[in-house]
């Protein structure tokens, strides 16, 4: 899977004001220098396979004919002023693919159309939970969820073999086979976890009940320093004893899938399918065999694999669109369920439509086949515009999770951070 396909997934960017005070134009739609009616859809760098797009648009164009459809091709560096900018001018663009975590920002401040009287019409009784969680903010939609990702645990064929390992399906299922790898062969790594992967601690963190932060009132509040990301950072924290990864790192500094990985040591360790593909491609390049199994990250029980985060795309309607029910029509036939199950087969599997009856039939023993299973139990951070300062370095979560694997007490430093995050997320 080319890593520009899910760029979106596990960002969140900064988010500034926007100053959407129109009253969000007709309908009437734009005309071009020939004449002819159009609307502008914004979408991302690698987001849509051509073959899938060029359908939707002559689908659309059959519908209503004499107009035309004109995306524009959008880069994530820089993206989040550039949206902000257009939403805030007369003629936005009518359609915008936006970061999952970045929706709540834009629809707060005005920018994006309230979808909610549209929700049937969309499609929306079909769509997955979890993705739509990010799409809704205090009751009322404002985007439609198009496609998400999620991490699962890649391992070595080999390793798992002569430790007499299989894929668990518990916690402690896990542990044990951890232990046997261990022994197995005291020299490699049994998993890779670096000490600050806050995304695989969000999973434990909901898998206990508990949140990275709520809102309590009318203000939100951290909650690190609560009994449940206690127990989530004990079972963090009993994984990272198995790895000899810097405490004090995330999975990207080194990047694990190409700095770590290819040179050998380790049995397994968690990433998303693009660093699976990485990892992949930089044993093949150094001479080295690249056998890879894949399996969801465990739950507590063996009903149900842990939590994971869903990292992806929205597509929403602007406010200020001159031609919302044009957009709301192009919106509806790309986020509904005959072009999502095309989405998915265009996509092989690497990205995971928005909902369960579209999803791509992977191959058995796939890391599509996982990510498809894992996600079916997926989650995102906290759904409001502060959010995103919370991820700014230094990540308090980050910082909370290195303080206790350095050995000070959980609840001591869930109080520092949910302090830092209460500040940060309410601005």
């Amino acid at each position: 899977m080319k890593r520009k396909l899910i760029a979106a997934v596990g960002v969140a960017g900064m988010m500034v004001g926007v100053a959407a005070c129109g009253n969000g134009g007709d309908d009437k739609a734009k005309t071009d220098a020939g004449g002819a009616k159009e609307i502008t859809v914004w979408l991302m760098d690698g987001s849509a396979p051509k073959a899938w797009l060029d359908e939707v648009n002559k689908e659309f164009s059959a519908k209503h004919p004499g107009v035309t459809v004109k995306v524009e091709e959008q880069k994530w560096t820089g993206i989040q002023e550039k949206v902000t900018t257009a939403l805030s001018e007369n003629t936005p663009p009518d359609v915008i693919e936006l970061g999952n975590t970045q929706t709540a920002g834009y629809a707060v401040t005005g920018g994006l159309a309230d979808l909610t009287k549209d929700k049937a019409k969309l499609g929306g009784d079909a769509w997955s939970k979890g993705m739509t969680s990010s799409s809704e903010i205090d009751g009322k939609l404002y985007s439609a969820p198009w496609y998400a990702a999620n991490r699962v645990v890649v391992y070595d064929k080999k390793a798992f073999e002569k430790a007499g390992v299989t894929a668990p399906k518990t916690r402690d299922e896990w542990v044990a086979g951890l232990e046997k790898l261990k022994a197995a062969d005291p020299a490699t790594q049994p998993i890779y976890l670096p000490g600050q992967s806050w995304y695989v601690l969000a999973g434990f963190v909901w898998d206990e009940g508990g949140d990275l932060a709520v809102k309590d009132g009318g203000k939100w509040k951290g909650a690190l320093g609560t009994p449940q990301a206690a127990s989530a950072m004990e079972f963090y924290k009993k994984l990272a004893s198995f790895s000899t990864a810097p405490k004090d790192k995330d999975e990207a500094t080194p990047q694990q899938s190409t700095d770590i990985v290819p040179k050998g040591g380790v049995a397994s360790w968690i990433g998303l399918g693009w660093e699976a593909a990485g990892a992949e491609k930089a044993l093949k390049d150094a001479g080295k065999e690249a056998d890879f199994g894949y399996f969801p990250i465990p739950g507590k029980t063996a009903d149900k694999p842990g939590t994971v985060f869903l990292g992806g795309s929205n597509l929403a309607v602007a406010e200020r669109s001159k031609n919302k029910e044009l957009a709301k029509e192009w919106l509806a036939l790309a986020a509904g369920k005959d072009q999502m199950t095309k989405y998915a087969a265009e996509t092989k599997g690497a990205l995971l439509p928005n909902q369960a009856g579209a999803n791509f039939a992977p191959a058995a023993g796939s890391f599509a086949e996982s990510m498809a299973k894992a996600g079916a139990n997926g989650k995102i951070t906290p759904v409001t515009a502060g959010w995103a300062n919370v991820e700014t370095e230094p990540n308090p979560v980050k910082e909370f999770m290195t303080k206790v694997l350095n050995g000070e007490d959980a609840a001591k430093a869930g109080a520092a951070a949910d302090a830092e995050i209460t500040k940060r997320i309410n601005k």
